[in-house]
């Protein structure tokens, strides 16, 4: 079981620094072996469950989508049914696929489907469409043979949103669209998710996941249950394609987690890749990024998290953030792979 401290917190025993730069290919490599990379300590076991797929030659689209189901189907406090309702108390998921064909499929708002990853594939794979929303996406989902699931809270979600009405004293109020014009923009609709809890943690809810398969093919997956007390209907950068993932065959891929509104601001993970096109490594390509990120507002940067991680066709693998703590798991090989902790821009 998976708490949201857990969830940040990254082994003495797992993560290192010095082999950093062995986990990465040099420029003079020019066949890659299979790789794959997810966001946080947590990825580990996300990463293990891709390597399945990869270590026999399979797909690395089909990789990304067992990574993201094997945690989606966790009790966990940042994906899946099992992840941290809304402030209304609905636990709505959000999830996008890509391929190296520039193939996409997203779902956002999509309640009581175990699988959010596999439904957006489905739509990818089935649809003229990219992206599904909240009925919709879960019409469609069950059309398709997904299973509605129960609404009912898990016990860990249902004690962190009992203590967080306690103490927010959020009580939706009615007509509140009459009220606008009476209050300040921000308290007519308040309270809003924090961007930190009390352990000092943010309120970042993403699994993102990309891959490099023994063909050269690249995928990536991204998968949430969005912001823990979000305002209902909220969307962040990870169903989003080019915000929470983008992934180019032809010059790498890339994924993000933390507040997700940063992200969209600048279609992050888009701006990475491009990066990586205009001849910088991944780690220049997610560093850039964040300092375009913090620019905006380098007084509001310091209150919030965001991080990168991407890969490129050589098997090159870089990561940055905005703050500290931001750790992200690499897989190459049957050693269960290794955590590592990003550099950030604020120490």
């Amino acid at each position: 079981m998976t708490t949201r401290r857990s969830f940040l917190r990254w082994s003495t025993l797992a993560v290192t620094f010095a082999p950093v730069r062995s986990l990465i290919a040099g420029p003079q490599a020019a066949v890659a072996k299979p790789l794959v990379v997810s966001t946080w300590d947590s990825g580990l076991a996300v990463n293990a469950a891709a390597w399945k797929v990869l270590k026999p030659g399979g797909y690395a689209l089909d990789a990304v989508e067992e990574a993201a189901k094997s945690i989606e189907k966790e009790i966990s406090c940042c994906v899946g049914l099992g992840g941290y309702p809304d402030r209304e108390g609905h636990v709505s998921l959000d999830a996008c696929i890509m391929n190296e064909k520039y193939d996409c499929g997203s779902v956002a708002g999509l309640e009581r489907i175990l699988h959010p990853i596999s439904v957006a594939r489905k739509i990818m794979e089935t649809t003229p469409h990219v992206m599904l929303v909240g009925e919709g996406a879960q019409q469609f989902a069950v059309a398709n043979g997904f299973k509605l699931e129960s609404a009912e809270l898990s016990a860990d979600a249902a004690k962190a949103y009992k203590e967080w009405l306690k103490k927010s004293e959020y009580k939706p109020l009615m007509n509140i669209e009459q009220q606008q014009g009476k209050t300040p923009k921000r308290a007519a609709g308040g309270p809003f998710a924090p961007n930190q809890f009390e352990d000092g943690s943010f309120n970042h809810d993403t699994m993102g996941t990309i891959a490099l398969d023994g063909k050269g093919r690249l995928a990536g997956a991204c998968t949430t249950s969005g912001m823990a007390f979000k305002m209902r209907g909220r969307i962040g950068d990870s169903p989003l394609i080019g915000s929470g993932l983008y992934v180019d065959g032809e010059i790498g891929a890339a994924t993000s987690s933390g507040q997700g509104e940063e992200v969209i601001r600048l279609g992050g993970t888009h701006l990475v890749v491009e990066f990586m096109r205009n001849g910088a490594t991944p780690m220049e390509a997610c560093k850039k990024a964040v300092e375009r990120l913090v620019k905006i507002n380098p007084t509001k940067a310091k209150e919030f998290q965001v991080g990168f991680i991407a890969i490129n066709l050589k098997g090159e693998v870089g990561a940055y953030s905005v703050n500290k703590g931001f750790s992200y798991s690499v897989t190459q090989g049957d050693d269960g792979g290794k955590v590592l902790m990003a550099e950030s821009y604020y120490k």
